[in-house]
């Protein structure tokens, strides 16, 4: 059962609609769609509480490089394993609208997700990967990741956020496994 959603970004105004802040996006679209309370500071993170649901939804202030950091500490005060946890992050290896859940894996390359599993000290976690494309040249990643979609993208990500509700949703309601074909697929 997962009890923690922990969608992972960078704190900042500059950052907010940017590629690497999809996770961000979906936590909040989750806390607004699950009625949660206003978030708090706590455990390095902005943390919704939801009673009603037994569940928190979480978003890390450490920057997307030291994921990790928050997320052991929220393990840590809400006692929690590691597959209570949903990590919802951006992908550059799935295109602009794949939309992937898994219940483990490997960071991937993606800085985050290695924090992560560098401080919890295991790949068994659940997450939802979202795609956001891949720049032409490899040396364009830094830039890519953190400059905001572009204006025929919106609607794309638009879409991928309320898919990737729904999918939380269904994943809170039935459970991981149940949810894996309702959860991949390509929005467009």
């Amino acid at each position: 059962m997962i009890k923690a959603i922990i969608g992972l970004g960078n704190p900042g105004n500059q950052y907010k609609y940017t590629r690497h802040n999809i996770g961000f996006m979906i936590a909040d679209a989750v806390a607004f769609s699950l009625k949660c309370r206003k978030y708090k500071e706590k455990c390095f993170s902005h943390i919704y509480e939801c009673p009603e649901h037994d569940l928190i939804i979480a978003k890390p202030q450490t920057y997307m490089n030291n994921s990790g950091v928050a997320v052991k500490n929220i393990l840590e005060e809400y006692n929690l394993k590691p597959e209570e946890i949903l990590v919802v992050y951006d992908d550059l290896d799935l295109p602009l609208g794949t939309v992937k859940l898994r219940t483990k894996g490997s960071s991937g390359g993606h800085n985050g997700l290695k924090s992560i599993i560098q401080y919890i000290k295991t790949e068994n976690f659940p997450r939802l990967r979202i795609g956001i494309g891949r720049p032409k040249r490899k040396e364009e990643v830094v830039d890519y990741v953190l400059s905001p979609f572009k204006k025929d993208e919106q609607i794309i990500v638009e879409k991928i956020v309320a898919h990737a509700t729904e999918c939380i949703q269904n994943v809170l309601k039935y459970g991981i496994k149940k949810s894996l074909n309702f959860c991949n697929k390509k929005i467009i």
